[in-house]
């Protein structure tokens, strides 16, 4: 072995240098090891010196334990304080500042969303006893507390403990304003979490009157009104400037429970809460019973609009649509916009319906609370949106918010993609058989085995091992490959928000939204395109002018699947439908496809299934994901979406689903039926005029004017423009 000696200058000066580096570095870490224990030892020397006894030992000890748990506390705050900090915005004055008047498909006017931008009116202008009637009901010490009232929580606690239930919040009015700027609607331990961090954040960047002004704007009062102001004016038919005693009363009761206080809804229930928002006066000291004598003897009397009928859960989709087009359209910039929406009031008042009655006829046997439906055309603009039973009471739209596994409607998205990599077709064999993929060994419904089976016949058994056993097969063997194709599918179909993959996703083991799985149907319905979901179909300003049309800004709809893949598992859906698990979805005279789904332990129960027009999801569950009894997807929601459809068709011609032959076929002898809605007049479809023939009547009805009004001395002045604009059929 010999030693390698440099030949060149560079090589021995190069060497002195790394041996220089090297000794420095070794005389440096020894003389910090040798300063470093002298430390320790007179620390070590420092610490027997002193020796506490009795009380001063105890408190010793406290206090280091205190500045132990209150360094790892402090470590935890910052852990879940993170998460919340990421939801805000430094523009959140003007967050939300779009005005929008939305429209039905028909041009009608159905709600307006955002802030009123002509009728804002300063807090210096509101009246004394708004704002007093305001904090003595949502948050008395709200001028006291930094955000957070942990005294306030405390007497809430108290309160709700006598009282037996839930009577008095514990929220801040700030923690309010943070959650509407926010947040969601979702009841969550972690929504609370980071409602309590932003609320610290708001109290940090603005004063308490910013605080107040914003949340007096925000906050959804009911009747499709946001903030005080828009409430005022809907309620009442004034300024909010000029409300009485009783008014302000009134309106602060909308705060807690905007439907189910709404005087247009249920008057004695608003009153009788106006009255505890008068006693909320008296008791926190801001008025005497004197004061408040007068609004008690002569309580507020709104304006009478027990007919109106709101499509709520429709309108969040569609704000939060246009705010994310106004986002992505440079060319908009205006605040003040008119959007007509794709909505059907009569079919969206039939589901509404539809929803209302198969839970009050059904929901107790079921232990179903809570309901949701999406229905679509084909193209993909919104119909109609149900996104629950009641706004009032919760506005988390379970359409389109909530996150619920869709069990076996997500299996057509599998044998889609096993079709799309040459695997099979329907008229393929495939083997149900146990597999295991590690100690996960999916069972069917009934717990047997069928052996030698059509592809066609497993899916419309809803057999489970095969999704499994096809995953398998797309990845050569390998699952997870197979599983990554199946995602992409779905991404491709519509389903945007991340797929858990894990080994039952094939059986719909990842949570999905409602209006995601109800898109990527469509593919199937639309004979292979993916589609864009979308409640706007015209956006035009203040002038008239069109900014933005979906017909021409719409991104082309894009081919996934081919037409004989298409119209083979088009084929297959409604065979799920004539003869399969989702016979009570049958509409008749219209020829429907579609899969049920049912989670485990029965805790959530979907049907989506399509027509040549419509796409329609249902879903059934609880909001605490407790389970039902025994509810399957063709039950409650097999029904619904019968009922649904039903409505959707009515005056329309039948025609068949992409690829299929044109016969539909009347329900099967003997299949369950779906419970009949009450119908009456209020869901006739209305009449569809052409734009010329609307114009015609319009010059029509100015002649009839002209010559039934007498003549008056000085200038013509001409008659108002025929109502005008496209009209959809």
């Amino acid at each position: 072995m010999s030693d390698f000696t440099p030949r060149s200058g560079w090589g021995a000066t190069l060497k002195r240098v790394l041996l220089d580096l090297d000794a420095r570095l070794n005389d440096g870490l020894w003389r910090l090891a040798g300063a470093a224990g002298r430390a320790w030892e007179r620390l070590a020397d420092l610490a027997d010196r002193v020796q506490l006894f009795g009380w001063k030992r105890v408190g010793a000890e406290v206090a280091s334990e205190g500045m132990t748990l209150g360094t790892g506390g402090l470590v935890v705050l910052l852990m879940l304080a993170i998460p919340a900090f990421r939801e805000t915005d430094e523009n959140w004055r003007t967050r939300g500042d779009l005005s929008v008047v939305f429209q039905d498909r028909y041009g009608n006017e159905i709600g307006r969303r955002g802030i009123r931008l002509n009728d804002s009116v300063p807090l210096e202008e509101f009246p004394d006893h708004m704002i007093k009637a305001v904090l003595a009901t949502e948050d008395r010490r709200f001028y006291e507390h930094y955000g957070i009232d942990l005294i306030g929580t405390l007497r809430a606690l108290m309160t709700n403990a006598r009282a037996g239930g839930v009577v008095q919040g514990g929220s801040t009015l700030t923690q309010q304003l943070a959650k509407n700027l926010f947040l969601s609607n979702e009841r969550s331990i972690e929504r609370k979490i980071k409602e309590a961090f932003l609320a610290l954040w708001l109290e940090a960047r603005a004063t308490k009157n910013e605080i107040l002004k914003a949340y007096l704007d925000r906050a959804y009062m009911g009747g499709g009104a946001f903030g005080a102001e828009a409430a005022s004016e809907y309620y009442f038919g004034k300024s909010v400037r000029d409300v009485t005693l009783a008014e302000a009363a009134m309106l602060a009761g909308l705060f807690k429970a905007p439907t189910r206080f709404a005087p247009h809804v249920n008057l004695p229930a608003a009153r009788g809460r106006a009255n505890v928002v008068l006693d909320n006066l008296v008791e926190a000291g801001f008025m005497t019973d004197g004061q408040v004598f007068g609004a008690r003897r002569n309580p507020a009397t709104p304006i009478d609009r027990k007919d109106e009928v709101v499509p709520n859960y429709y309108l969040d989709y569609a704000f939060e649509d246009v705010k994310r087009l106004v986002a992505a359209t440079p060319r908009i910039t205006d605040k003040v916009l008119t959007v007509r929406t794709g909505l059907d009031l009569t079919i969206q008042r039939q589901a509404e319906l539809a929803v209302e009655s198969v839970i009050r006829q059904y929901g107790t046997d079921y232990r179903a609370s809570q309901a949701a439906v999406v229905m679509m055309d084909v193209d993909g603009t919104m119909r109609a949106i149900v996104g629950g039973r009641d706004y009032g009471a919760s506005q988390f739209n379970r359409a389109t918010e909530a996150m619920r596994q869709p069990g076996s409607s997500f299996k057509p998205i599998v044998y889609g993609t096993a079709m799309r990599e040459g695997l099979i077709n329907g008229r393929s064999i495939v083997v149900d058989r146990p597999i295991c993929l590690g100690n996960w060994c999916p069972q069917n419904y009934g717990r047997s085995f069928s052996g030698s089976t059509t592809v066609t016949a497993a899916l419309v058994r809803s057999i489970n091992t095969i999704p499994v056993i096809l995953t398998q097969q797309m990845g050569r063997g390998d699952s997870r490959i197979g599983r990554r194709k199946i995602i992409e599918t779905a991404r491709q179909m519509g389903i945007t928000r991340p797929l858990t993959d894990s080994a039952p996703l094939p059986i719909g083991a990842a949570e999905v939204s409602l209006i995601e799985l109800t898109t990527a149907y469509a593919s199937f319905a639309s004979g292979g395109f993916a589609v864009t979901p979308h409640a706007t179909v015209e956006i035009r300003n203040t002038a008239g002018e069109t900014l933005w049309r979906a017909d021409r800004d719409l991104p082309r709809p894009r081919r996934i699947f081919s037409p004989e893949l298409a119209a083979e598992m088009n084929a297959i859906m409604v065979g799920v439908v004539e003869s399969g698990t989702g016979r009570r979805a049958q509409v008749p005279g219209v020829q429907v496809g579609g899969k049920t789904g049912t989670t485990n332990s029965y805790r959530d129960a979907l049907f989506i299934g399509y027509s040549s027009q419509f796409v329609t999801g249902v879903w059934y569950g609880n909001d605490d994901y407790s389970p039902t009894n025994r509810m399957t997807g063709g039950s409650l929601p097999g029904m619904t979406f019968s009922q649904v459809m039903a409505a959707g068709h009515q005056g329309l011609d039948p025609r068949p689903i992409f690829g299929l032959p044109d016969r539909p076929r009347p329900a099967a002898p003997g299949a369950p039926s779906a419970a009949p809605v009450p119908s009456a007049g209020l869901f006739e479809r209305p009449q569809v005029l052409s734009r010329r023939s609307l114009e015609v009547l319009g010059r029509i009805e100015r002649l009839l004017r002209e010559t039934s009004e007498p003549a008056r001395p000085g200038p013509l002045t001409s008659a108002p423009d025929a109502p005008g604009g496209a009209v959809v059929r």
